[in-house]
């Protein structure tokens, strides 16, 4: 997920943006426009596998309408856990990632607006840490700014990571993600 724009490229909420055009490129594909599902697409084959990647081209917290779209396209609304979501997450430090299936949306907006189309929150999540806001500062400020230098680099080696897990749920499925991503310290 991630926000259309210039203005909010390579922000803390582009993450999950930042990890599905690295995926891409790693794949040998480049992500490009599909009107119809309001989202940015690319079809690879990650470990012998066909896998559709998408940036919607809604805003963030809406998601949901893309999701939708290329969940009914790919025959996945009666399984969601085929569903791979790649987000921010102010309650990870940077540097973090997690992976899970299902569960609470911590204040997500978008996670929310996915879960009220697809019916179900039984989607697959990779949660890339972009930490808490200094002093008094807003979430929503905070994410949607581009980090400092130091920042950036720690930020663009979790997205490598997050590119990994999301590699690695392809291939061998929920467990073996979370078994290697949420157990590091």
């Amino acid at each position: 997920m991630g926000n259309p724009g210039a203005e909010f490229e390579h922000s803390r909420h582009n993450s999950g943006a930042d990890t599905i055009a690295l995926l891409a490129r790693r794949h040998g594909s480049t992500l490009k426009l599909d009107r119809r599902a309001r989202a940015l697409t690319a079809g690879v084959r990650i470990g012998g596998r066909a896998v559709t990647l998408a940036f919607p081209q809604t805003y963030y917290n809406d998601s949901g309408f893309a999701v939708v779209t290329l969940a009914k396209r790919h025959d996945l609304l009666d399984d969601a856990s085929r569903i791979v979501i790649v987000h921010d997450e102010l309650d990870l430090p940077i540097g973090r990632i997690k992976v899970k299936v299902g569960g609470g949306l911590a204040g997500n907006n978008g996670l929310r607006s996915i879960k009220a189309h697809l019916h179900t929150d039984g989607f697959a999540r990779v949660r890339i840490g972009v930490g808490k806001p200094p002093g008094k500062q807003q979430g929503a400020d905070h994410v949607l700014r581009r980090p400092g230098k130091r920042e950036r680099e720690e930020l663009d080696v979790t997205i490598e990571e997050a590119a990994d897990a999301v590699e690695l749920l392809v291939v061998e499925g929920p467990e073996a993600a979370m078994t290697r991503f949420n157990q590091r310290d």
